[in-house]
């Protein structure tokens, strides 16, 4: 009953779909939030006046496969003073992780895939006539804009497909508890989403925002990460070389710590994947680990992402920032959209 009630009673955010031909500027993100905790960061996120909020993973915590339990941590964190008021003003959209999947790490063996679905969609206030409603896994998109200055935003699943992680062994004291797989027939997307995604790539923009609650670029680390399915993540890099997709950059979340990674190479133009994690979860004992990706410092303290985009300039500006749970910037890096454009290809102006 209270799983019933909590789906009649929920009211959606304010839309999203209202932005759809708005031209977006400012787009902040954000993972890893526990619904118990306090929530200082919403201030923040406020202050920064975003056009559009993502919230990309985790957010809510609860390890379970009850879903009644699903459905109160859902109801406590929507009654989060901050949260609401903040929803109020700023449209947001979002896609789940492992710990608002299922439980800590979980894929595709996950039972409850189909109730958590559900929840998780009533949760964002996903429109009734959304594609995510039916089919199986939460990935999806939007374009927002007019043609010239259209931004896709692309949200991943990278839970409801995923083969086994295959285990270190043996585990290195500090490090994490993955290797990367030989398993050539083990997914992270799963063929479906695959040819989703691929679609997805074709379509008309100038700015593709790709959302991944794990991490992208980084590789040296032994938690969740892409490279866990290294034939996974060379697809990806191929399929943004096929499609042709100019302006990808990566969104993540998950590694309750902030950094920005850069692959120079494997693409036909750099590939950025900022991480923005906690919401309000940072590490007691922040650990040291190594990223030769790594362009920025690591910040270990609350924080929120943001991506603005200067379209006045001839040349529009993007800088990502990372900013910490009182509005300051800790990280922050720019550079022109033609910079993540394909060599030879004109920027549609």
């Amino acid at each position: 009953m209270i799983v019933a009630a909590f789906l009649m009673a929920a009211a959606g955010p304010v839309s999203a779909e209202t932005l759809f031909t708005n031209t977006l500027t400012r787009v902040a993100f954000g993972s890893c939030l526990h619904q118990d905790d306090p929530q200082p960061v919403w201030d923040a996120i406020t202050e920064a006046q975003p056009d559009l909020f993502l919230l990309i993973g985790d957010s809510i915590y609860l390890d379970t496969t009850n879903a009644t339990d699903k459905a109160e941590a859902y109801e406590k964190q929507r009654s989060n003073p901050g949260f609401r008021e903040f929803v109020k003003t700023c449209p947001w959209w979002g896609i789940w992780d492992d710990h608002d999947y299922g439980y800590n790490d979980a894929g595709g063996e996950y039972p409850q895939r189909e109730i958590s679905q559900n929840l998780f969609l009533d949760f964002v206030g996903e429109p009734e006539d959304s594609p995510r409603w039916t089919r199986e896994g939460l990935y999806g998109a939007r374009v927002y804009g007019p043609p010239g200055r259209q931004v896709q935003i692309i949200l991943l699943d990278t839970r409801s497909f995923r083969s086994p992680l295959h285990p270190m062994n043996p585990r290195l004291p500090g490090e994490g508890p993955y290797d990367a797989t030989t398993d050539r027939d083990a997914t992270l997307l799963g063929p479906a989403q695959w040819t989703w995604f691929r679609e997805q790539l074709r379509k008309p923009a100038q700015l593709r925002l790709v959302v991944s609650g794990i991490q992208v670029v980084a590789q040296d680390h032994h938690w969740e990460k892409w490279m866990n399915f290294p034939h996974e993540r060379q697809l990806l890099l191929d399929m943004i070389s096929d499609t042709e997709a100019d302006g990808v950059i990566f969104l993540s979340g998950d590694r309750h710590r902030a950094e920005l990674s850069l692959l120079p190479d494997g693409a036909p133009y750099p590939l950025y994947d900022l991480t923005s994690s906690s919401l309000n979860m940072k590490p007691d004992i922040p650990l040291a680990e190594i990223n030769p990706r790594r362009v920025s410092q690591v910040y270990t303290g609350d924080n929120f992402g943001l991506v603005t985009i200067d379209w006045e300039k001839p040349d529009p500006l993007i800088t990502l920032e990372i900013r910490s749970d009182r509005g300051e910037t800790v990280i922050q890096h720019s550079f022109s959209l033609r910079a993540i454009q394909a060599a030879g290809r004109e920027l549609p102006y």
